[in-house]
């Protein structure tokens, strides 16, 4: 390779290099403003939520979430089998729940919340067992 065409190679690179920063300095525009928009949210959220507290008659209680039941009756059925490791679709079936994807990926999502939270353990991919 000679001098010329090293120079070409090197001005070739130098181009695909700018290129590439200019997309990720595109793209770091983006991302901020995304960020920016979802913080304003964020605070707006906040806010009404303290207003709505503040507005609520003391000494009620807001009810549960629905979902607190689903949770529950994960953690039943645990509780019923400490020992066994289960599957997210095993435990639907064991629960007689739709076993369709949709409702087995909501359970797995659950699953996971559970065991970060401390309630299960992991003991190998995609199984869930109560903690001992």
């Amino acid at each position: 390779m000679n001098i010329t065409e090293l120079l070409v190679d090197l001005h070739l690179r130098e181009n695909a290099a700018t290129a590439r920063a200019d997309e990720l300095r595109h793209q770091i525009a983006h991302f901020t403003a995304a960020l920016t928009e979802t913080e304003a949210r964020l605070a707006d959220l906040a806010t009404t939520r303290k207003v709505i507290t503040e507005l609520a008659p003391t000494g009620t209680e807001p009810d549960p979430p629905e979902s607190s039941t689903a949770y529950q009756t994960i953690v039943d059925a645990f509780n019923q089998h400490p020992d066994q490791a289960f599957r997210a679709h095993d435990l639907h079936e064991l629960l007689d729940m739709p076993t369709d994807e949709a409702s087995v990926n909501i359970t797995r999502s659950r699953l996971g919340r559970l065991t970060r939270q401390g309630f299960l353990t992991q003991p190998g991919r995609g199984r869930y067992q109560k903690r001992t």
